[in-house]
């Protein structure tokens, strides 16, 4: 007897609950909870699957500026493509030119003002040197980041720093001093390396900076590649390689022309000597 109670209150509960549930799901609200559960679960889990796909697949090259060097300085990448060369000087808006680059394009009186005159010889000028307006001491900066490639004393220059930028693209400053960098450091585009100094080999320019910019250790004007990128100047490289091999391509095809048309006349003049003289043998005049 007491068994079969205990299985009407079971039926009875079990309907009670069946009941509430229709209950519960005859209500408006009821579907549009559903959807938006779902919607939740379902967008959570794609943003999980997202995140750690990007932890295992993120490009290694985003990582660069986290990667420090042997000093546990951050290093620097060397080529910003979003870099142009600038002035190398904190204050380069009261900066002067004291003496331009010397272009062998250039008319007579722009040479002449720039040549360098020392011991009695006068030698062309490879650079921009700048100075203040007031002839006052300044800041030398890097023009563009780079890797310092090499540092020399130099009385006669008043001291060189040379920085690359790219295989064969150099930036060089001298009369300068206060050295702050050695051989291997990373610069970084407007960072003071040195101060202004002055040189033997052009002394009237007073406390300034000899800039120079160069592409396979070949001088190029300064003034030229100011505010573009170093991609302007590795463009043009590419393109004189190019002429120069076209160059040599075509002074070799004309060499060879040349040659072969001198072959074909001397066999035409062996011919015609011999058409004259068809008795005289071979070898006998």
């Amino acid at each position: 007897m007491m068994t079969e109670v205990m299985k009407m209150r079971e039926e009875e509960n079990k309907r009670s609950s069946q009941s509430k549930v229709k209950s519960i799901m005859k209500k408006r609200w009821f579907l549009p909870a559903v959807y938006i559960f779902s919607a939740a679960v379902l967008l959570t889990g794609i943003l999980v699957y997202q995140a750690s796909d990007n932890e295992f697949t993120q490009d290694p090259s985003e990582n660069k500026q986290n990667i420090t060097s042997e000093n546990n300085e951050p290093s620097i990448e060397v080529n910003n493509s979003l870099e142009t060369f600038t002035i190398p000087m904190s204050e380069a808006e009261s900066a002067v030119i004291k003496k331009e680059f010397y272009d062998v394009d250039g008319d007579t009186k722009q040479q002449e003002a720039s040549l360098v005159v020392y011991n009695n010889t006068y030698q062309p000028n490879t650079g921009i040197d700048y100075a203040m307006k007031d002839g006052k001491g300044f800041d030398v900066t890097a023009s563009m980041s780079g890797k310092v490639k090499s540092v020399q004393e130099d009385a006669l220059l008043g001291n060189l720093v040379v920085v690359e930028h790219d295989k064969g693209i150099e930036t060089h400053y001298s009369s300068i001093k206060d050295i702050k960098v050695k051989e291997g450091d990373n610069l970084k585009q407007g960072e003071t390396f040195a101060k202004g100094g002055t040189s033997a080999i052009n002394e009237e320019a007073g406390t300034h900076v000899h800039f120079e910019v160069r592409k396979d250790n070949v001088a190029v004007n300064p003034l030229e590649y100011l505010d573009k990128p170093i991609s302007s100047l590795k463009a043009e490289k590419k393109e004189a390689d190019t002429k120069a091999k076209d160059s040599a391509d075509q002074e070799k095809e004309e060499t060879t022309e040349n040659q072969d048309d001198a072959g074909n006349e001397t066999s035409e003049d062996s011919n015609e000597n011999q058409e004259s003289n068809p008795n005289q043998e071979p070898g006998n005049e």
